[in-house]
């Protein structure tokens, strides 16, 4: 079974079973590939290069939405900022997801404070595409989802395997979370003296 993050003098070190390195490494890979931009027919290769997309328009799929959110309420301000972001936003997550991927395939993961960031934004991307596709929309929605899915014996559906993945995500990002908040109150501490 999986030992969460922990903050050691190394880094922030996990351990993962062979079978969760699989699964962590399918997930973050999916999700890299739902950010995968779509390729317009008459693309500007000069504006891609800048980063630049000229027909960016929200994303059509809730989870990609999710992770590219819209920017403004006014849509021209939307639209635009789309149009001048979106391309690295997708770039550099997709990264963080490609990262993680590798990270984790010795199954004994030890990051510096660069890459705890990085993981950080990784399993939150892979939770929003779950929690999205799960119809997640309040802490409550998630409560009921932990309680009903923790067991992975009583897992019968795809909506309950997809439960447990959540939970072990957010699990795992909550351990993860825990040790670098812990490491900001030690260097504050140390600040203060």
């Amino acid at each position: 079974m999986a030992e969460g993050f922990t903050r050691t003098t190394a880094g922030y070190v996990a351990v993962f079973e062979p079978e969760e390195v699989q699964l962590l490494t399918k997930l973050f890979e999916d999700v890299a590939l739902t950010l995968e931009p779509e390729a317009a027919q008459h693309e500007d290769e000069f504006a891609r290069l800048l980063g630049i997309k000229a027909d960016a328009a929200a994303p059509t799929d809730a989870a990609v939405l999710r992770m590219l959110p819209v920017a403004s309420d006014d849509p021209e301000v939307a639209d635009e900022f789309r149009k001048f972001t979106e391309l690295g936003l997708r770039e550099q997550k997709m990264r963080a997801l490609t990262q993680a991927s590798m990270d984790v395939h010795s199954g004994r993961v030890v990051l510096n404070q660069e890459k705890a960031r990085v993981w950080a934004g990784a399993l939150n991307d892979v939770r929003l595409t779950l929690g999205t596709r799960l119809n997640l929309k309040t802490d409550e929605d998630s409560a009921r989802l932990e309680k009903l899915y923790s067991d992975p014996e009583s897992v019968e559906d795809i909506e309950g395997y997809m439960a447990l993945l959540y939970n072990f995500t957010t699990w795992l990002q909550e351990t993860l979370m825990s040790s670098m908040l812990e490491s900001l109150d030690l260097a504050e501490n140390d600040a203060n003296r």
